[in-house]
């Protein structure tokens, strides 16, 4: 499969964004082999957020709400697939005694208690330092470095954990292949220290990689493995913990 086949298969899993229709002729690539691209999807998925924030706030609007704007443009994008991993982990691990209680929850589409108050955190924290930083250019580059490291991780959390059931998204995906699940994360490192200066980089870089293995850690105690919705709570926790370093290195 071409690179470009590999780039229009990572945004068709990722987000829902019409790529395919745009770049016609591209079939659509074995979803391991995608893997190296998924921090470019983190790329556009922090452009469209920073858009939105710069389209607003050149107008006057507050960043709290030029913020809360960027955020729901962001889950546009990618249809609230990693939110609702969160979500679902959340539910699945607080609220099963059992490790087969816990995999049948995750699969209920229904929301629970744990999932609200997941959901409620992270985008409080997410505004928040979104708010903190306060200046377009800023706002922009943390964006878009965060969603590159939150992505850029997920194939070596999906080679390194094995699956927790036979089925499933991330089942489905497979181990994606060792070499190019160390390219997306060079990617995503090297994206992180284009957009922010050195320091905040290699702090959001630490700070990703210590939160999705903590839900690694996590999840293997839990159920056992990982599966598509605790990929997703990873990339999600990645990308809170991405930037809550760069706010503590702007404060």
């Amino acid at each position: 499969m071409s690179r470009l086949s590999e780039l229009v298969s990572a945004f068709g899993l990722l987000t829902r964004l019409p790529v395919a229709r745009i770049v016609p002729g591209t079939d659509h690539a074995d979803a391991g082999s995608s893997v190296w691209a998924y921090p470019l999807v983190g790329v556009v998925v922090g452009l469209i957020g920073g858009f939105a924030y710069w389209l607003l706030a050149s107008i006057g609007v507050t960043p709290l709400v030029a913020g809360a704007v960027a955020l729901g443009a962001m889950v546009l994008a990618t249809g609230g697939l990693h939110e609702d991993g969160l979500a679902d982990t959340a539910d699945g691990f607080g609220g099963g005694a059992t490790r087969e209680a816990k995999l049948e929850i995750m699969r209920d589409s229904r929301i629970g208690s744990y999932g609200v108050i997941a959901l409620v955190l992270v985008f409080a924290l997410r505004l928040g330092a979104i708010s903190a930083l306060a200046g377009t250019g800023a706002v922009l580059g943390a964006l878009v470095a965060s969603a590159a490291l939150s992505r850029g991780g997920m194939g070596l959390f999906m080679r390194l954990i094995d699956p927790a059931r036979t089925d499933g998204l991330s089942a489905g995906v497979g181990s994606p292949d060792g070499s190019a699940a160390a390219e997306a994360a060079a990617i995503a490192i090297l994206i992180a220290f284009l957009v922010l200066a050195p320091g905040a980089a290699i702090l959001a870089i630490i700070f990703a990689g210590l939160a999705a293995i903590t839900v690694g850690v996590l999840a293997i105690r839990q159920i056992g493995g990982q599966t598509g919705d605790v990929v997703g709570a990873a990339g999600i926790a990645a990308e809170c913990a991405a930037l809550t370093a760069i706010v503590a290195i702007a404060a």
